[in-house]
């Protein structure tokens, strides 16, 4: 027989199909490829499935931290002057005590004074809070606020702080009040 053809019971030879050699043994029918085509198909949605679970959980994480933080900084608002206060508690009994005893001399109730000052002054470092007390320096808008000009008289520089009329105050770095003042205007 001729490569290529082959019997049938008749007797006559039918052309053979070739099919081109691509290193496989046998070439993949329709339905072998709707079934792979499917199993791809459903592990892509178990992966889009846990993706989507994922999601959600995450989804769900921002959200409680989210709301976590909402209540963190409700507190901090609600609470934040609460170790400022405890460090007031001493001098405001300290004041009280001074107010309940009539019979102290002055320089007793002079010295109570200067103690309370000391109680008071560490309150406020511990609450960082701390006064401008700008004498001599260059006038600052930012923190000072000129109540009166003086002309210079060669002692303090031009644009700069003569006297304090009322001290001034920051809370780390942000003026609470500034210092009233009296500057020294240029000549």
């Amino acid at each position: 027989m001729a490569a290529g053809e082959s019997e049938v019971a008749s007797g006559e030879a039918l052309p053979r199909e070739r099919v081109p050699d691509t290193g496989q043994a046998q070439a993949q029918t329709p339905v072998d490829v709707l079934a792979q085509a499917q199993l791809e198909l459903q592990r892509a949605q178990a992966t889009a499935l846990e993706n989507h679970d994922l999601y959600l959980r995450a989804r769900a994480e921002a959200e409680n931290v989210r709301r976590r933080s909402q209540d963190d900084v409700s507190k901090a608002h609600k609470y934040a002057i609460e170790s400022f206060a405890e460090a007031l508690v001493p001098v405001f009994d300290s004041l009280e005590k001074a107010l309940q005893d009539e019979g102290s001399n002055p320089e007793a109730l002079r010295e109570g004074v200067k103690i309370t000052l000391r109680q008071l002054r560490a309150a406020f470092e511990r609450g960082r809070l701390t006064e401008i007390n700008p004498v001599g320096e260059k006038f600052d808008p930012h923190r000072h606020q000129a109540i009166a000009t003086v002309p210079g008289d060669g002692t303090v520089a031009a644009n700069h702080v003569v006297a304090v009329l009322q001290k001034g105050w920051m809370i780390a770095d942000r003026v609470l009040r500034p210092a009233l003042v009296t500057v020294a205007q240029s000549s």
